[in-house]
């Protein structure tokens, strides 16, 4: 698997945790396509997985690279949609011309 080109670390420790995700979100957004910000967490960040599914979905990689107990370190890269994919060269893979 290619390594996540990483664009900042979001270390949300050490924030309020009613800015969190507003924080997550608004850095992800600001991403180019292939780009990551890596997560540092105290907790596994599985709603913030399920909020992602919902605001970005097929839109975002999620690679955990540390597992707790105590910290969780999570490489969420944006991926390129779909429209970005078309108007670029076909891997053939779909099947189509």
């Amino acid at each position: 698997m290619k390594s996540a080109v990483f664009s900042s670390t979001v270390d949300v420790r050490v924030l309020e945790p009613r800015f969190r995700h507003a924080h997550i979100f608004s850095t992800f957004a600001a991403l180019d396509d292939g780009r990551a910000i890596e997560l540092v967490n105290d907790h596994d960040p599985l709603p913030l997985y399920a909020q992602f599914q919902v605001q970005w979905p097929d839109r975002f990689a999620w690679n955990y690279l540390e597992e707790g107990p105590s910290v969780w370190r999570v490489a969420i890269t944006k991926v390129p949609s779909f429209s970005a994919q078309a108007s670029g060269s076909c891997c053939g893979g779909c099947g189509g011309a």
